[in-house]
């Protein structure tokens, strides 16, 4: 990535768990991740943010949420890259599926690798997973896939009005338009001959950060 952001750029905060705190506290159930992930899915174009909205939103932001933004970003990455690095080594895919799990974990690593290397020591520490077996068959890798990503893709589109430095932003929606380019792909692949298109809907919703927290939260996914 060219004109990285470096930490230096940063004020010099330490309060950058804030991200994730949320994920402290026991969670409930997977199903309520899926339930949400679909009601964001068909909420329409009533939830987008109208430009005077973003324009608002970018001039009170700051540097120390900048670094609370990307710590977030960069525990929604370690979760999707643990998630694919499992999948290649225990689900024994074969063909289109292997390939787009192959792919796409390249992708999540080096999205991690990115985010740590902006943060320096302000990142967060990686947490430990527990995927609940959702790895072990190609079906339910794609159906978890399909939730991550759009998860992702929801969750970067949230935070992108907050970010208060250019220098951020552009990494951020780089990110989050390859998160999009995996949300279809899966889509197309979990779908094969029916009818459900890849791109569904003519717009994306937004999710909020304590949004995503609590929903990845519910999932168990995450144990420390």
């Amino acid at each position: 990535m060219h004109d990285q952001v470096s930490v230096v750029d940063f004020d010099g905060d330490e309060a950058v768990a804030e991200a994730v705190a949320g994920l402290q506290e026991a969670g409930s159930t997977r199903g309520a991740f899926f339930r949400r992930a679909g009601a964001v899915a068909g909420a329409g174009a009533a939830a987008v943010l109208l430009p005077s909205a973003v324009a608002q939103a970018r001039s009170g932001g700051s540097k120390k949420n900048d670094i609370k933004i990307l710590n977030f970003a960069l525990t929604l990455e370690y979760l999707e890259a643990a998630f694919y690095a499992e999948a290649l080594a225990v689900g024994g895919y074969t063909g289109s599926v292997l390939n787009f799990a192959q792919v796409v974990a390249s992708h999540e690593a080096t999205h991690v690798a990115t985010l740590q290397g902006v943060l320096g020591s302000k990142a967060v520490k990686k947490p430990s997973f527990d995927f609940k077996g959702t790895t072990r068959h190609w079906h339910s890798f794609l159906r978890t896939s399909k939730v991550l990503e759009d998860t992702g893709v929801a969750a970067y589109q949230g935070q992108a009005p907050l970010i208060h430095q250019n220098a951020v932003l552009g990494p951020a929606g780089a990110i989050l338009a390859v998160e999009a380019r995996h949300a279809a792909w899966v889509r197309d692949l979990l779908y094969a001959g029916k009818s459900v298109k890849p791109a569904p809907e003519a717009f994306s919703v937004p999710m909020s950060m304590s949004e995503v927290l609590s929903a990845v939260k519910k999932t168990g996914f995450i144990t420390s």
